[in-house]
């Protein structure tokens, strides 16, 4: 078994690992990286993201370019490539992994879970994986024979996007319009289509955290979570759940990963109505619904993504107790938001604070999360709303 060798940073034999991405997410994993004596390159499309503040050195590029893409990758020749966001150019991805650099969890990995048509025709038409019904449109016209197909409610989400960008559901055929114009504006990149699905009337939705290690295969207790407008606000671990469901979520997880290849985490998102479970999404790298993991587990997603990729063991996972976490969102336009009122909510027990450091917010943003502990999960839920609301954000 080929064993895991780390460098020295700064250092000719440093091992180097590249964020294609480079917000909240990114930057607990490069703190995990740093931990472990890895030298980081962060790049993003804006610069001083969260990531960047903390990487030895990065890069403001387009990365749905691929000649950027490309040119800063072969400047930097790192030892892995690892995507954080869904807006990159994956066919460059796919040429570097062919010319021998290493994409985690791979290239195709990344190339299919970008786009929400890939990810859903392997689950549903290749796995034979239950999901909700859906039809893919790239004209107004197919948009509407979709809806007249799938009928109302139905959910309308761009084939490409990200926290919940461009998402809305259709309750009836006047709202059609509406939402097809709002997943054309909310897409990344320049991906025409949309995706409708069929209404699923679940009792909850759950994020499977599940890991592909050097040991094999692990996961975290199931999170679960609630959206507005498919952004997340809040999640809570461990979601109670029938032993039935547990079993079959993990089914379905495994044989998604198992496909994709690769080493690493995968947040998969599933639709729970009593013991059936029904696969959602896909995404190869941690998840923000995941954030609860700061607090609740012994092992954060983000250190246990890192100690995949790098090859690491991952013997267990420990939860720590019924854990809950709150978004801190800022609506405006600054580039100098202040935070006030922090002391006063951390002198709640058994909870933290995370401020992401981003550098402007135009619009809604989410610029924080509040963490607590609890002795269920409805305690833990209610000290983090109380936390994240206590935090005063000014422009």
């Amino acid at each position: 078994m080929k064993r895991t060798v780390i460098g020295t940073p700064l250092s000719l034999n440093s091992t180097k690992v590249m964020m294609l991405g480079s917000g909240e997410l990114g930057k607990e994993v490069v703190i995990e990286l740093h931990r472990l004596g890895v030298e980081v390159i962060a790049v993003d499309r804006y610069p001083n993201a969260p990531g960047m503040q903390l990487a030895h050195r990065s890069y403001v590029i387009n990365m749905l370019d691929g000649r950027e893409l490309r040119s800063v990758i072969e400047k930097e020749n790192p030892t892995l490539i690892v995507p954080e966001i869904e807006a990159i150019d994956t066919q460059t991805l796919v040429e570097l992994e062919k010319d021998g650099f290493t994409v985690i969890p791979n290239a195709m990995a990344a190339s299919l879970t970008m786009d929400r048509e890939g990810i859903r025709r392997l689950a549903s038409e290749a796995l034979n994986i239950k999901t909700s019904p859906y039809i893919f449109a790239e004209t107004e016209k197919e948009y509407i024979q979709a809806i007249e197909a799938i009928g109302v409610p139905c959910v309308v989400k761009p084939a490409m996007s990200s926290s919940g960008k461009g998402q809305s559901t259709v309750l009836s055929k006047d709202d059609a319009i509406k939402s097809w114009e709002y997943a054309k504006s909310g897409a990344r990149g320049e991906a025409n289509k949309v995706i409708v699905e069929g209404f699923i009337d679940f009792d909850y939705e759950i994020t499977l955290l599940t890991i592909q290690h050097i040991n094999g295969l692990s996961f975290c207790e199931p999170i679960g979570h609630r959206q507005d407008k498919g952004d997340y606000q809040e999640s809570w671990q461990p979601q109670p759940m029938s032993e039935l469901a547990i079993k079959e979520s993990q089914r379905i997880a495994k044989l998604v990963t198992s496909k994709l290849g690769g080493k690493g985490i995968f947040g998969v998102e599933l639709f729970i109505k009593g013991d059936d479970v029904y696969f959602s999404e896909i995404s190869p790298r941690p998840h923000d619904t995941g954030m609860v993991t700061l607090i609740s587990q012994d092992l954060s997603q983000f250190a246990l993504h890192t100690r995949a990729i790098l090859g690491l063991p991952i013997p267990n996972i420990k939860l720590r107790s019924p854990a809950a976490s709150a978004v801190i969102l800022v609506e405006g336009k600054s580039d100098s938001v202040t935070f006030h009122n922090v002391d006063k909510a951390l002198a709640q027990e058994d909870t933290q604070i995370r401020l992401f450091g981003k550098p402007e917010v135009d619009g809604e943003r989410r610029m924080g999360v509040a963490l607590a502990l609890g002795t269920d999960i409805a305690e833990a839920r209610t000290k983090a709303t109380l936390v994240a609301n206590m935090v005063d954000c000014q422009l």
